[in-house]
């Protein structure tokens, strides 16, 4: 079992930043993979970064390559995402979950999930 729980949203204007934790209680096999995900209401789980837990390979949606950098600290079991140049488009419902298959962007392969954190941006 594994429980995750986010931290570091919040309210920040056009071109500002927020970085994003997620803790994680259980182990983390170094084969998962940890992803960031995003959601407004009345919309699907969008991926929006994700790594490699065990080699630290990352992996970004294109339209926050650039600004977003995703990270992790294995002997703090938590995983980052720093946010620049943040945009109305941003906003969201970040949360972040493991799958220990490996590799995916897809939400439904994903076996843990934290509840999320609201990043609002305004214009």
């Amino acid at each position: 079992q594994v429980l995750l729980v986010e931290s570091g949203g919040g309210l920040v204007q056009a071109g500002g930043s927020l970085r994003l934790s997620c803790v994680a209680s259980g182990r983390i096999y170094s084969s998962s993979f940890m992803g960031w995900f995003r959601q407004t209401p009345g919309k699907d789980r969008e991926f929006v970064a994700g790594i490699r837990w065990g080699v630290g390979n990352t992996y970004y949606a294109d339209s926050v390559k650039g600004r977003f950098t995703v990270s992790r600290e294995m002997g703090k079991n938590t995983l980052y995402l720093q946010m620049n140049n943040l945009k109305p488009d941003d906003t969201a419902v970040y949360s972040c979950g493991v799958d220990r298959g490996g590799y995916s962007t897809v939400a439904s392969t994903y076996e843990y999930w934290g509840r999320g954190t609201q990043v609002t941006v305004s214009s």
